[in-house]
Order: structure tokens, then sequence, then C-alpha cells
């Protein structure tokens, strides 16, 4: 019963967040502060997401394994200045590569 307790709450949490969202005056989102960090704050968190979901942690030990090679071969393509998808298709063959190679 307790999950569902959860997910309810999360419905409502999403669902408040998105109706203050659209109650936000026109005028307070043309200012150039608030332009520049929303277009910031997506950036910001994709890439906390990618070193959250690459670099993994073992008791006190650092775990380095195949996504770090793909998140690497992917900065690579990025400063090769790739396209988006091919950087995304480096990552991913480098890291199913490197997986298929045993590491």
């Amino acid at each position: 019963m307790s999950v569902w307790i959860a997910i309810g709450a999360t419905v409502v949490g999403c669902y408040a967040v998105k109706l203050l969202g659209l109650s936000v005056p026109a005028g307070a989102l043309e200012r150039p502060r608030i332009k520049q960090l929303a277009a910031l704050i997506p950036v910001a968190l994709l890439a906390a997401l990618i070193a959250i979901q690459t670099v993994g942690a073992d008791d006190r030990t650092l775990v380095l394994d195949a996504r770090a090679a793909g998140l690497a071969g992917a900065a690579v393509a990025l400063v090769l200045r790739a396209p988006f998808l091919v950087v995304v298709a480096v990552a991913v063959l480098i890291t199913a590569g490197v997986r298929a190679l045993g590491g």
C-alpha cells in the first residue's frame, strides 16, 4: 500500500510543479538571466546524470568499466565537433566493443 501512496504523491507533485511552471508570468521568463539559466540547467543535469551513471563506486573504491571508455570516445568525438548522433554512436560502439573484449 505504501508504494501506491508514493506513486500518488509523485503524480501530485509532478502535476503541481507543471502547474507552477505554467503560472509564471511571461515577463519573468523574458529576463536575460532567466533565459540563460533555462539554457544551462538541462546541460548541467545531463552532465550530472552521465557522470553518475558512468563512474560507479564500490564501498571505498572507484569502479571504471566499459562505460568510462565509451564516455572518453564520446568526448573525443565532441572535441572533433562531430554531430550529436555520431557522438552517441561512437560512445555506444566503444562501450560495446570494450564489453565484448571482456572489460
